[in-house]
């Protein structure tokens, strides 16, 4: 039988590599964040097998998202002295302003909200929830990083900042068009 190349055994031994090829301790932050990029794409997709094609603007720009956080786990992968080396894919400020589009859209679609809500509603807008506070989570451990390790690229902590808020307006939006009540608190 072919031995698949799927596996290395390279990190049996709780080491990994960098695309640098630097081998780092599993539990470096570094691959934590990047572990955490790619759960938060996997939840965004979770997101997005919810509904059919009901949501359409939501979707799309989802999928954007998923491309966007590839870019930043890329890049996180790799020392930031070595990303210019490797020719990383660059996450740009048109990613953040993709965001606040979307948020400005959705915004508008909906009534002014007047107190916090509950994550809640339908399936879709509890997955949306489910990824805002994963977002927000990585947003902090990606600052935390940032101020004590070494400088994320430009924009990473603005798009995350944005993503949750963008993921927040798309669950209330989902909610409204689905004509499920939001749950006010207190």
């Amino acid at each position: 039988m072919k031995k698949s190349s799927l596996y290395t055994r390279t990190g049996d031994k709780g080491l990994t590599s960098l695309v640098s090829g630097t081998r780092v301790h599993k539990s470096d932050l570094r691959i934590d964040i990047y572990g955490d990029l790619d759960e938060l794409n996997s939840l965004v997709g979770f997101a997005l097998a919810a509904e059919n094609n009901e949501f359409d603007v939501v979707k799309k720009l989802l999928t954007d998202v998923q491309k966007h956080l590839f870019v930043m786990g890329s890049n996180i992968a790799c020392e930031e002295d070595k990303r210019l080396e490797y020719k990383l894919p660059v996450l740009g400020i048109d990613s953040v302003e993709l965001l606040e589009n979307g948020i400005d859209y959705l915004d508008s679609q909906l009534p002014t909200l007047k107190s916090f809500i509950l994550p809640s509603g339908s399936e879709l807008s509890c997955r949306l929830h489910l990824c805002r506070t994963y977002a927000r989570n990585l947003e902090r451990k990606t600052a935390d990083f940032d101020k004590n390790h070494e400088s994320v690229p430009d924009n990473y902590l603005i798009f995350l900042n944005r993503l949750s808020d963008y993921l927040f307006v798309a669950a209330r939006y989902v909610n409204a068009n689905k004509q499920v009540q939001e749950v006010n608190w207190p």
